[in-house]
Formats: structure tokens, sequence, C-alpha cells
């Protein structure tokens, strides 16, 4: 019995430890002022894998360089995250500026320049694949199945917590018994 609460134990701090993580991940990053997106394309394969989150953080455009991977509203519903392949100077103003941008897998630029107030930010990391889960969690089945593993996670914590109970009631009973078999037996 005390095996079995020891590996309750260790199940349902796993389980916590991985909720933590993933709620982190996926929501929590954005207490740092990091936004979080998923890549839905193969454009910039195989750095930035299709279903892989990345972190973004607003950047001043004036901080950009060639080669950085920026995230930007192409429309109002549309984000994309591509590479800056050029800074164009405007030949009336230098002071404004637009990106060219290309997809590291695409084998032409973008079609249109992207101006700084389009600029969502700079990604600073990413993460492979976690943008499945985050995808799966949006929709009706991905929410019942984080419920459901809520829901595991407090049963193995109780059923820990009941079996932790069971055997401090054992132990605490158990000196008293032997106590009085040892004097009937002298």
């Amino acid at each position: 019995m005390a095996t079995l609460n020891k590996l309750l134990k260790a199940v349902s701090t796993i389980l916590v430890i991985l909720m933590v993580i993933i709620a982190m991940l996926m929501v929590g990053v954005r207490l740092f002022g990091l936004q979080v997106y998923t890549v839905l394309s193969g454009s910039m394969e195989p750095e930035y894998p299709v279903g892989s989150m990345v972190y973004v953080m607003e950047a001043d455009t004036a901080t950009l360089e060639l080669r950085d991977v920026i995230t930007f509203r192409l429309s109002e519903e549309t984000v994309v995250t591509h590479r800056i392949i050029d800074i164009i100077h405007d030949e009336n103003n230098p002071q404004k500026v637009s990106f060219q941008t290309q997809g590291d897998s695409n084998n032409v630029a973008d079609g249109t320049l992207v101006e700084p107030d389009d600029i969502i930010g700079k990604v600073v990391f990413k993460i492979p694949y976690m943008g499945y889960l985050a995808m799966f969690l949006g929709t009706r089945q991905g929410r019942l199945a984080a419920i459901a593993a809520c829901a595991a996670m407090l049963l193995v914590t109780l059923m820990s917590e009941l079996l932790n109970a069971a055997l401090k009631e054992k132990q605490g009973k158990q000196p008293a018994k032997e106590v009085i078999e040892s004097e009937n037996k002298e």
C-alpha cells in the first residue's frame, strides 16, 4: 500500500508540474510581455516547422535588423511570421522605413512591404510542435480533454491523500496492537 501511495504521489506531482509548465508556456508568458502564435504553414521550415509555437516580443522597429524574424499583420485576419531580408528607407523621408520579408523556404520575397505599424514584434524563441497542442486545446474536444486531465489530477491527488491517511491510521494502531499481543504472551 505504501508503494502505491508513493506512485500516486509521484504521478500527481508530475501531472501538476506538466500542467503548470503547459499553462505558463501557453498563457503565463503574456505576463512577461510575450505574445504567442502558432505556425500554420511551412514557409519558415525547417527552422520553424508547421505547428511550432512562436513567442513574440514587441520591438522598436528602429532596432530591427536584416535576418530578424518578425511577426506582422498582413491583413486584419492574417498574421505572418517571416524573416527580414531588406530594410527599405523612403527616398523622401529617410526616417521612414519598410521591411521586405520572405519565408525561409519560399523562393521569392513577399509581395508587399511590411510597414512599422503592422509589426507585432520580433520572434524571441520557439517550441516546435507545441502549437498543435494549443490548437487542440482551442477546440471543444481539447477543452474537454483539459477538464478531464484536471479531474484525473484531482482524483489521483485525492486517492493519494486517502491512502496516506489510511497508512497513518494503520501505523498508529499497529504498535498498540503489538503491545497488547506481546503482553498477552507473557
